[in-house]
C-alpha cells in the first residue's frame, strides 16, 4: 500500500488561513475592549444625581388646610361687652352728661321695704336703667332750677328726684310716689351730718322787733 505525501503549498495555505483567523479574533477583541473603555469614559462625565436621605425629605401632608375667613370686628350686645367703666365726662359735654356723673348707682333701699335699682347704661353715657319691683324706666337728666339731680322717663311720665339726703320715684301720670324715702350710703351719711348740723334757715327770725320794742 502507498502512503500519500502532503503537498509542501497546501501545508503553507493552511498556516496563513490560521494566521489571518487569529489576526481578526485580537481585532475584534480590541475592537470590544475599545468601545467598553469608550462607554466608561461616558458614564464617568455625567452628574450623578444626588439622592437625598429619606429623613431629610420634607414632609408632605394629606390634610387639607383649613379656610382663612376674613376677620370681622365682635359685635357688642350686651353691657357687659362693652366695658366695665362708664366714659369719662368734662367740662365741655353737655350739662345733663355733668349731672349724670352725680348720680348715685346701685341698689338704693326705700321706707317699707322697696327698693330701687340704679344702672347707667354703659352703651348710652348718660341714660339710666331705674327699675324694681313692678317698674323699668330709662331715664336720662334734665336740668332743674333748685339744684335737685332730676332723671325722666317723658314717655312713660316717671321722675327720679335725687335730693343731698334721699331720693324718691315718681309716677306723674297717676300722681303718686312709687318709692320714697331711698337712701345711698353717701345720702345716709349726709343725713346723720344734717341731724347734728341742721343747715341754716332761709328766714332768720331771732330777734325779730326786738330792736323796735326795746326801750
Amino acid at each position: 500500500m502507498g502512503q500519500s505525501k502532503t503537498h509542501p503549498t497546501s501545508q503553507a495555505a493552511k498556516a496563513k488561513v490560521k494566521a489571518r483567523s487569529v489576526e481578526d479574533l485580537t481585532a475584534q477583541l480590541q475592537a470590544q475592549a475599545v468601545a467598553q473603555a469608550a462607554e466608561r469614559a461616558n458614564l464617568a462625565t455625567k452628574p450623578t444625581p444626588m439622592v437625598m436621605p429619606p429623613e431629610h425629605l420634607p414632609a408632605v401632608s394629606t390634610r387639607r388646610a383649613a379656610p382663612q375667613w376674613p376677620a370681622t370686628e365682635p359685635v357688642a350686645d350686651s353691657p357687659a361687652q362693652v366695658s366695665a367703666e362708664p366714659a369719662q365726662v368734662t367740662p365741655q359735654d353737655p350739662p345733663e352728661l355733668l349731672i349724670a356723673q352725680q348720680i348715685h348707682q346701685g341698689q338704693l333701699p326705700c321706707e317699707l321695704g322697696a327698693s330701687v335699682r340704679v344702672e347707667a347704661d354703659l352703651l348710652h353715657p348718660g341714660f339710666f336703667h331705674v327699675h324694681g319691683k313692678g317698674f323699668r324706666y330709662r331715664m336720662f337728666p334734665v336740668r332743674t332750677s333748685s339744684g335737685a339731680l332730676r332723671l325722666e322717663d317723658k314717655k312713660a311720665g316717671a321722675v327720679w328726684l335725687q335730693l343731698a339726703n334721699k331720693s324718691m320715684l315718681m309716677d306723674q301720670k297717676k300722681g303718686r310716689r312709687l318709692a320714697d324715702e331711698c337712701a345711698h350710703p353717701d345720702q345716709l351719711a349726709y343725713a346723720e351730718t344734717m341731724k347734728s348740723n341742721p343747715p341754716p334757715s332761709l328766714i332768720d327770725t331771732t330777734g325779730m322787733g326786738r330792736s323796735i320794742l326795746k326801750p
